[in-house]
């Protein structure tokens, strides 16, 4: 038997440190090489990194939460192999070879999510839950099973393999919820029984901020107290809009996507966007410069079940309505799936957030510093309004925008979203 210390390896281009995400493995477990044993996130990405060898954990360095030095033991395992050693650079995989990465502008963080393949999952046991009895259920790898960080440590900790578990979110992603059916049930998720909402609850969870929520905080903190914004509030009749939707989906081709109020949005903001070259790029206030650019690059924020992503439509300007409705799914759908490029999540030089059905009236969205401007887009209804004297039933959406005004006037961020609001309200403009 040997000690084999396991460091932390240049996982990316100027990474000095990394963020435990989430331990994979407990000390007493046995691994083998290739299965993953942890997440760290840089500013660059979030890596799962492989074991290097065969054995058996005998330490862990690091808390979740906590910053690791590249150089730093991680781990600590005990091998059959006739020598000790150390691990170097080569042994787990670099994330330059995973992603392409492209420089990005000063002071911009984006995440990028790097998956790596895992083909052998850890050979452990599955405990078993204290005092309870849980029937014999075909045994599903907790690797392959869909579920955040913190519900992974949870079940560990309550001894659940997740295998067992019916996941009731999205594509069958296990939850809290799912857990605590599983062991009111008895080890069950069948029979739970019904929750007495009489009772007084009492309990306090403590949620520790890391990895891409840290990242999110952190950016959030900076745009909200860096920049001054303010914020203008209007209302748009989609009417004519929709019928031109409509009109275009059930003309659509096999191989053309159904088409929502954003592709149309991200078209007119390219279309005006010459008229108003104030809201279309970055404020760097290090060094007090504006940079205004040309192309069109709209970020779409996207929530996803590992937290906010912003991916990047990118020349919106020289592209048609069906090649931005393409293009939107095809990013909004990486940030979700985790497997955006870095090029994809960066680059934006004005931002969309839209809530769809649960957009609400209005809000006062927050810039994505360090561009200028963003654009809030709420739900679309039938609402009476007046029109040559008569009340009419018009479709109805409200638009919520946030400006730079270190760099922006209100009379120019008024001035975009009021042409904004004319070619919305009569969309041949659009292709004109």
């Amino acid at each position: 038997m040997a000690k084999y210390e396991f460091r932390l390896p240049d996982i990316g281009e100027g990474v000095v440190e990394g963020e435990v995400v989430e331990w994979m493995v407990s000390v007493g477990d046995s691994v083998k090489e290739d299965d993953p044993i942890l997440s760290v996130m840089t500013d660059k990405a979030t890596v799962e990194i492989p074991s290097p060898v065969d054995g058996t954990v005998l330490s862990l360095n690091g808390e979740v939460g906590d910053m690791i030095a590249v150089g730093s033991v991680l781990i600590e395992f005990e091998t059959d192999s006739g020598s000790s050693g150390e691990s170097s650079e080569a042994e787990v995989p670099d994330a330059k070879e995973k992603k392409q990465e492209e420089p990005k502008p000063p002071e911009t963080e984006k995440i990028e999510v790097v998956k790596v393949q895992i083909e052998k999952p850890v050979s452990t046991p599955a405990p078993t839950i204290a005092e309870k009895t849980i029937p014999e259920i075909p045994k599903i790898s907790s690797r392959s099973v869909l579920a955040s960080p913190a519900v992974r440590r949870r079940a560990r900790e309550a001894g659940i393999d997740l295998g067992s578990l019916n996941g009731s979110g999205p594509a069958g992603r296990v939850r809290h919820a799912d857990i605590d059916a599983f062991m009111a049930g008895g080890g069950s998720v069948m029979g739970a029984p019904p929750v007495a909402y009489s009772k007084k609850r009492s309990g306090i969870s403590e949620i520790k901020i890391v990895g891409l929520r840290r990242k999110i905080s952190e950016q959030m903190v900076k745009s909200a107290f860096s920049i001054p914004h303010f914020s203008y509030f209007e209302e748009v009749d989609v009417t004519e809009l929709e019928a031109l939707r409509q009109t275009l989906n059930l003309s659509r081709g096999d191989d053309q996507p159904k088409l929502t109020y954003l592709p149309f949005i991200m078209l007119a903001l390219a279309k005006i966007m010459p008229e108003h070259p104030e809201c279309n790029g970055y404020f760097y206030d290090t060094d007090g410069v504006v940079h205004r650019h040309e192309a069109v690059n709209l970020g779409i924020a996207t929530q996803t079940e590992r937290g906010l992503y912003v991916p990047v439509v990118k020349n919106v300007e020289a592209m048609d309505v069906w090649q931005a409705a393409s293009d939107l799914i095809r990013v909004s759908g990486g940030a979700r799936s985790g497997t955006s490029s870095l090029d994809d999540l960066t680059g934006s030089t004005f931002t969309i957030t839209s809530l769809g059905r649960d957009g609400g009236l209005g809000a006062t969205p927050i810039i994505n510093h360090p561009e200028m401007a963003i654009l809030g887009v709420h739900k679309a209804r039938e609402m009476p309004v007046v029109r040559d004297g008569q009340i009419v039933i018009r479709r109805m959406m409200n638009l919520s925008s946030s400006f730079d005004h270190r760099v922006i006037d209100g009379a120019d961020g008024a001035r975009l979203v009021q042409h904004l609001k004319r070619v919305m309200e009569h969309p041949a403009m659009i292709f004109m």
